[in-house]
């Protein structure tokens, strides 16, 4: 095992840094010392970054010159930034998940100061189907299911040529659902459905979900920064011990205070109206995503069992927060906020 220590000669650069994963680990690298350097949209909301200490550069990664100056002098990139969603044209996605990730990469090799490139990418990157301990043997599926999953797939793609190429000093990591507090997106939207009593089970409900803690996901961010044995490799991460779509679901309506839901619709009935709903909202051109589609079909339906053997065998990382300790965290977070 070859480690190298963050120090106080280091500057990291940390992408997404007003998401779920980037705001974790800045806040951890600033926690530790170490200098953070963030790149955000104007109007982003950096007051929390700024007043944690990060550097924050105005930009974005579409914008080739904001790269070259969030990258100048850097020693460590976490790239958490890509665009997310289930619905909306590729291009829109490509923009920013592949060939604004290119343009970091062509930034970072004219500065010539980085050391490691951490990339987050995801396990949507393997093929829409159930998972019972799928490793990363497996290669990634090109095809994708929208826009999101088949551009991860092709920024992986950038970032594994560029190792082979010894260009970069790269590791993967392909977290499954990540929740934690500052999720902004995915809980939300479950407590609006928790709400209206409108939360149905596609099947059983006894699928297992690839629950990814961000805490987890941060302490393997580290061990991928730090590790030398490990550049160049792959990376499932998830928090080890999964739990089912309706333990997932039932967890954060007790905790919530919500009715625990109990409906279901069989899996081949959902399946059959997520494709009939997908071709009439492709048909009508609408930008709203389905209420069904198959990126849900997914979360909710399928069983999504990926193994992390590797990650422990290889990075060292040991998922040290279980599910239910994590979503207590998250839940709390969100009454702190009045959301709840």
């Amino acid at each position: 095992m070859t480690t190298v220590e963050l120090g106080s000669d280091d500057l990291v650069l940390v992408t997404g840094a007003t998401g779920l994963v980037g705001s974790h680990v800045a806040e951890q690298l600033l926690q530790r010392d170490i200098r953070t350097r963030v790149i955000t949209r104007e109007g982003s909301g950096t007051s929390q970054l700024e007043e944690w200490g990060a550097e924050v550069v105005a930009g974005d990664l579409t914008d080739a010159a904001s790269l070259t100056k969030a990258v100048d002098g850097v020693s460590v990139i976490v790239h958490c930034a890509a665009k997310v969603g289930d619905w909306g044209p590729i291009e829109d996605y490509r923009t920013v998940n592949v060939r604004g990730l290119e343009s970091l990469l062509d930034a970072v090799e004219t500065a010539n100061s980085l050391q490691r490139f951490v990339h987050i990418s995801s396990l949507g990157v393997y093929e829409a189907r159930d998972h019972h301990g799928t490793d990363e043997s497996e290669p990634p599926n090109s095809e994708g299911i929208d826009g999101y999953t088949l551009t991860k797939v092709e920024s992986e793609a950038v970032v594994l040529n560029r190792i082979r190429e010894g260009k970069l000093s790269a590791t993967v990591l392909r977290p499954g659902f990540i929740y934690g507090p500052r999720d902004r997106t995915v809980l939300p939207r479950i407590f609006e459905r928790l709400q209206s009593k409108s939360v149905k089970f596609l099947g059983s409900g006894d699928q297992l979900l690839n629950n990814t803690f961000v805490g987890n996901l941060v302490d393997a961010v580290f061990l991928a920064i730090e590790r030398d044995d490990c550049v160049g490799e792959v990376f499932n991460i998830t928090d080890g011990k999964l739990v089912s779509k309706r333990e997932f679901i039932s967890t954060i309506a007790k905790l919530g205070g919500f009715e625990v839901p109990t409906k279901s619709v069989p899996l081949p009935v959902a399946k059959a109206l997520a494709t009939l709903m997908e071709g009439t909202w492709r048909i009508l051109g609408k930008k709203e995503a389905p209420l069904l589609n198959n990126a849900r079909i997914k979360f909710l339906g399928l069983w999504l069992d990926f193994c992390i053997d590797k990650a422990r065998r290889q990075l060292g990382y040991e998922p040290k927060v279980e599910f239910a300790d994590g979503m207590r965290e998250t839940i709390d977070w969100y009454r702190e906020q009045g959301v709840l």
